[in-house]
């Protein structure tokens, strides 16, 4: 996306905020001109704080569900003996809404971080495990015939084959994720927990009846999925420049 884009898609954002604070002319929808000096007045302070929690939560969940996934797609989409044992376990836990694992983890794992980041890692993980897999069993034979006849083994494959085959797949996966992984970690951070943008936004503004602040916080954790967004972006221009333009 470039800068322009980026410019006019916020102003075309504020006109519409602005429009629709004046259709419903109530202070549970304040204007534009009112939440943006606010948020970023807040952004040096309790809120700025919140927002580096919450950023924190999600960077560990990406970068473990990476660690998992990866490797595990990898070898089910090399070794299909192992794939198809482990297929119909895959295929009736995908589409389960990892949300409704919330109250089983706070269970066992408690209300700190881990829990959030586990609820997280688990949607990430299954997204990435499903697509480089599939990805890694598409490979053309003749490809990796070819590499097999220079001498290289299962490792070497997987390094220099499968793994730059299945980067373009992973960055898709997590491109895709980001949405959905922001909003579970938003319902996550509104129980048993007293740190995080869900938490900010829902008891602390929310709850109090600081219309502006909540909306501060949306702000806030908008910010933070958009920023994770172009962060993904950027590595596909990096690591994929054969995409350029194709995403």
């Amino acid at each position: 996306m470039r800068w322009r884009d980026l410019a006019l898609g916020t102003l075309a954002t504020l006109v519409l905020w602005q429009l629709l604070a004046w259709a419903i002319n109530r202070p549970v929808f304040p204007p534009p001109w009112q939440v943006v000096p606010l948020f970023f007045q807040k952004l040096g302070g309790e809120l700025g704080v919140h927002l580096l929690i919450s950023a924190a939560r999600v960077v560990a969940a990406i970068l473990a569900a990476m660690a998992v996934a990866v490797p595990a797609g990898l070898g089910l989409g090399q070794m299909r003996r192992l794939d198809r044992l482990f297929a119909p376990l895959i295929y009736i836990v995908y589409p389960i809404p990892k949300i409704v694992f919330l109250p089983v983890i706070l269970v066992l794992v408690g209300s700190g971080d881990d829990s959030k980041v586990l609820l997280v890692g688990m949607i990430l993980f299954f997204q990435m495990l499903v697509v480089v897999r599939d990805q890694a069993a598409q490979l053309r034979p003749e490809m990796i015939a070819s590499v097999r006849s220079m001498g290289a083994g299962r490792r070497a494959l997987f390094r220099f084959v499968y793994l730059p085959a299945c980067i373009p797949a992973v960055l898709t996966a997590l491109r895709i994720s980001i949405g959905t992984a922001i909003a579970v970690l938003f319902i996550a951070e509104t129980y048993a927990t007293n740190a995080g943008l869900g938490y900010y936004i829902v008891v602390e503004s929310w709850g109090a009846l600081r219309y502006a602040d909540m909306y501060a916080g949306v702000l806030a954790m908008s910010g933070l999925g958009l920023a994770l967004y172009f962060l993904v972006d950027w590595l596909d221009r990096r690591l994929c420049p054969w995409r350029e333009g194709s995403v």
